[in-house]
């Protein structure tokens, strides 16, 4: 059983794939990581964070290990970005937005029913990415607009707040993708707080 106990902390959750675990990133470079720092930076007092995610999870695989999981505790941040491995594994967007909508009724309980302390964040373009070369990267980029709409409804559907960061995954800019020529680098995680920060402070204060 995982617990995160803390005294006059702020608590925070992050549930996702390889890019809330930060693939190929130092893990200070990690969007969580960047997160919390702000945070302390701020001289806010914040636990580390409790990760559950993991490099090609899809939303059923993340799911069934927060079943596995077992987590107890309550927290006053969740952050939840999900999405591109049921894109590349051609599963059906039917089924995602299922999924998905079960996910964000989990991260809402994982908030203490708050849905305002939840946050939502896009799916990167990983077509644009050099690991794409040779493949089709509009088909890829069409693919992932759809799943993003999907997530964009359902978070409205569920007053949870919803976070574009796929237009940032597009700019042409080689320092936003990491060594591994797929994931985002540190420099792209941080434009991400910097779009969500504002108002993740706000739900805690």
């Amino acid at each position: 059983m995982l617990s995160q106990k803390s005294e006059n902390k702020y608590k925070y959750l992050a549930l996702g794939d390889s890019y809330t675990i930060g693939e190929s990133v130092e893990e200070n470079e990690r969007f969580p990581a960047q997160l919390v720092n702000k945070f302390k930076g701020d001289s806010l007092q914040i636990s580390d964070p409790l990760i559950i995610a993991k490099t090609g999870w899809t939303t059923d695989e993340l799911i069934n290990a927060i079943n596995i999981c077992n987590v107890t505790d309550t927290f006053d941040i969740v952050t939840l970005l999900i999405g591109v491995n049921n894109q590349y594994r051609d599963r059906r967007p039917e089924d995602f937005r299922i999924e998905f909508k079960q996910l964000l009724k989990i991260a809402v309980n994982f908030a203490g029913g708050k849905n305002e302390n939840v946050f939502v964040l896009s799916i990167p373009d990983w077509g644009v990415t050099p690991f794409a070369e040779g493949k089709d990267k509009k088909k890829i980029a069409s693919e992932i607009d759809e799943y993003n709409r999907i997530k964009k409804e359902e978070c409205i559907n569920a007053e949870i707040k919803f976070y574009d960061i796929t237009y940032i995954s597009r700019l042409n800019d080689e320092a936003l993708i990491a060594s591994d020529g797929l994931h985002p680098s540190g420099k792209m995680y941080k434009m991400w707080i910097d779009l969500i920060y504002k108002d993740i402070k706000s739900a805690l204060q």
